[in-house]
């Protein structure tokens, strides 16, 4: 179990990698935009650190606050990310 963890774990950061890479913050309210980005990336960073501690459940939970982040600001139209990759998000 606790390999499957850290398989999915890995993946959803790698995933995040991506998004975080291509991601584009719109004009609309931009400081609640850069306030939603500034807090996907510190969770992002922390699922990495975790990761590297091999702890697998908080690198997750934190990757996936990163990933909610990201999706609410897209939901709000404070970022954009390419047509490929809007299947991850529920906006």
């Amino acid at each position: 179990m606790d390999n499957d963890i850290a398989e999915r774990t890995k993946k959803e950061i790698d995933m995040m990698e991506i998004v975080f890479k291509v991601l584009t913050i719109k004009d609309k309210d931009k400081q609640l935009a850069l306030d939603f980005f500034d807090m996907a990336s510190n969770y992002f960073k922390d699922s990495k650190f975790f990761l590297d501690k091999q702890d697998y459940i908080r690198a997750f939970e934190a990757v996936v606050i990163s990933w909610s982040y990201i999706d609410a600001g897209i939901k709000a139209d404070f970022f954009e990310v390419p047509k490929n990759l809007k299947k991850y998000f529920t906006s």
